[in-house]
């Protein structure tokens, strides 16, 4: 039987997202491109390893590279980036057809808000699609109640706009190694989701998702 993508070649490999099988070439190339590959497929995992080996380079014109993160920002707000990843996490599971892409792609237009925002300007531009838009305002009211319970708490210091843009710059810097580049990748997602196996509330600090 000829693979049914190419029609040519011979299909030899079976491909749960389509439940047939079709040719190597095709599974190679459509993987998460065409292919809505499930999480569990031997050859996404088998090649999701190969890529753990091969680490991608970053385009150099790619958004917020550019910005020098301060280590104790990090160390400091270790808590909240966790509870930021678990959202994003929990977004995920709640929207299966959610992508690395998407996710990127609101990280990216967050972080450019609060860019603005520590300027002491007010300009917000939402994402375009509606799924990056929606985990965009997701984060956006998670922040938004963080710093109302700092408000409420007096003793508790202020978190500031600029700390908030590093932390969002860290993560998405952090999904554009974690991901592959292919647009129905969700390599990024999975290890948010590996972070918080079963989580039943926010994580607290020792979560492994700060990386010295």
């Amino acid at each position: 039987m000829p693979c049914p993508i190419c029609e040519k070649r011979k299909a030899e490999r079976f491909c749960p997202a389509k439940a047939e099988k079709i040719c190597a070439v095709c599974c190679g190339t459509e993987r998460e491109v065409t292919i809505d590959c499930p999480s569990d497929c031997a050859f996404l995992l088998a090649a999701h390893r190969y890529e753990n080996d091969h680490q991608r380079s970053i385009p150099g014109d790619t958004p917020l590279l550019d910005e020098n993160i301060p280590q104790d920002t990090l160390y400091t707000h270790q808590q909240l980036m966790a509870a930021l990843a678990f959202s994003i996490a929990k977004f995920c599971a709640a929207q299966p057809t959610a992508t690395d892409p998407d996710v990127l792609a609101a990280l990216q237009t967050l972080a450019q808000t609060y860019k603005t925002l520590a300027s002491g300007l007010i300009y917000e531009r939402l994402p375009a699609a509606p799924l990056p838009r929606e985990l965009y305002a997701s984060l956006t009211a998670f922040l938004d109640e963080v710093k109302k319970q700092q408000v409420e708490r007096a003793s508790s210091a202020a978190l500031r706009d600029t700390e908030i843009f590093y932390l969002l710059v860290f993560l998405y810097r952090m999904g554009l190694l974690r991901t592959n580049g292919r647009p129905r990748s969700r390599r990024f997602i999975e290890f948010l989701r590996g972070q918080f196996p079963q989580a039943p509330e926010l994580p607290r600090k020792e979560s492994r998702i700060i990386v010295p």
